[in-house]
C-alpha cells in the first residue's frame, strides 16, 4: 500500500521537483481542522494512484520556506507538480470524487 511521505524544506527539490513521476503535495498543519479529513482522503488516493504518482505531505508550520515560495495562503492546499513545475492547485477540503476527477485529467 502506498503511503504519503513527509517532505521538508530541505528535501523538497530532491523528492518533489526532481521526481520521475507527478507528485501531489498536501500542505497542512496539525492545528488545521479541515486538514485531518483531507489527509485521510490523500492517503486513500495514494493507495489508488500509488503506481502513477507520488503523494507527499508538507507541514507548513515546520517548513515555511516552501509554503511561502508557492504562495500557500490557506490550508489545506494541494499542489500537483509535474516535471518540477506546479500544474494544479486545489485549495480547501474537497470531496474525494472531485479530487479523482482532477487527477485523472492531469494524468491523462
Amino acid at each position: 500500500m502506498a503511503k504519503p511521505f513527509d517532505v521538508s524544506d530541505d528535501k523538497f527539490d530532491e523528492e518533489v521537483l526532481r521526481a520521475n513521476s507527478p507528485v501531489l503535495v498536501d500542505f497542512w498543519a496539525p492545528w488545521c481542522g479541515p486538514c485531518q479529513p483531507m489527509g485521510a482522503i490523500v492517503k486513500e488516493l495514494a493507495d489508488e494512484y500509488g503506481d502513477r504518482m507520488k503523494f507527499a505531505k508538507l507541514n507548513v508550520d515546520g517548513n515555511p520556506k516552501i509554503a511561502s515560495k508557492y504562495g500557500i495562503q490557506g490550508i489545506p492546499t494541494l499542489l500537483v507538480f509535474k516535471d518540477g513545475k506546479p500544474m494544479r492547485q486545489i485549495i480547501g477540503l474537497r470531496p474525494k470524487a472531485e479530487l479523482k476527477k482532477e487527477l485523472d485529467q492531469l494524468l491523462g
